[in-house]
């Protein structure tokens, strides 16, 4: 079950701060170029963008971020990255942030019902994948092997993208599984498989690559039953309104799209 979060003022300087602890993605240096890259930075001197994002975008996010602040001298790009159920709940309340970028339609609907977000564009796609440590304690080769009351499995809490995705690859099997432990966001489930506290999870194909093979991945056919779409928005109230447009504007051009489908996502 969820644990009760804190209230996002106090959560967010946190998440920021480890934000910029963040490693970058599993693709490599972007090459074409973008409007959205080159235009300068607004106004002159420094400028900052807040981009909440969802977990499973850590990786190649933070490249990304790099990237625009490289081609925007004197700007600064601030991730607050987790479950996109969590961010959503956080812009609501009231939240400073410029972009929102979501694991699910669901998610991002939240803030859109509560008119803080502009029409959201979906970039890319993801699929879930059984993760499993390197050397297979539990011998899983295949979604039922789940169900095994002897197998230790770890799942997203249904709340959240991951979770809710889960749920919907186990139920286009008819399969029920116990999961020993219901996490927050898809980084912490896949934890569990690296840290050996269990023999198996649910988590995306972009978390298994961006392990670097701390973890094995194993595909199944339900998966494509329950294919996650990201949508990405500008928001309503963005404190740095121009500098998120343009931010959004280079996640949804070809040079992002390398940064993104190299890590594993899909092309929507």
């Amino acid at each position: 079950m969820f644990r009760r979060l804190s209230r996002w003022a106090i959560a967010l300087p946190v998440a920021f701060a480890l934000a910029g602890l963040a490693g970058c993605g599993s693709g490599g240096p972007a090459t074409s170029t973008t409007a959205a890259s080159s235009a300068p930075a607004a106004g002159g001197g420094a400028k900052e963008v807040t981009v909440f994002a969802a977990a499973s975008l850590t990786g190649t996010f933070t490249e990304l971020g790099k990237t625009f602040e490289a081609a925007h001298p004197g700007t600064t790009v601030k991730f607050n990255f987790g479950s996109s159920a969590t961010l959503a709940q956080q812009i609501v309340q009231g939240a400073p942030a410029d972009v929102f970028a979501a694991a699910s339609p669901a998610t991002m609907k939240t803030v859109t019902d509560a008119s803080l977000a502009s029409a959201p564009t979906t970039f890319v796609r993801n699929k879930l994948e059984i993760a499993v440590p390197k050397d297979n304690p539990a011998k899983v080769d295949e979604l039922k092997d789940l169900t095994d009351s002897k197998v230790k499995v770890a799942l997203c809490a249904e709340q959240v993208p991951c979770g809710a995705a889960a749920i919907k690859a186990l139920d286009a099997a008819g399969l029920k599984v116990k999961p020993v432990t219901l996490e927050q966001d898809v980084k912490a489930t896949l934890t569990k498989v690296e840290l050996g506290e269990v023999d198996a999870a649910l988590v995306y194909k972009t978390d298994v690559i961006a392990s670097a093979g701390t973890v094995q991945g194993i595909a199944f056919p339900e998966a494509d039953k329950a294919i996650n779409d990201y949508p990405i928005a500008t928001l309503a109230k963005a404190p740095a309104g121009d500098l998120a447009k343009q931010f959004v504007d280079l996640a949804l051009s070809q040079q992002g799209k390398d940064v993104l489908t190299k890590a594993g996502f899909e092309a929507p």
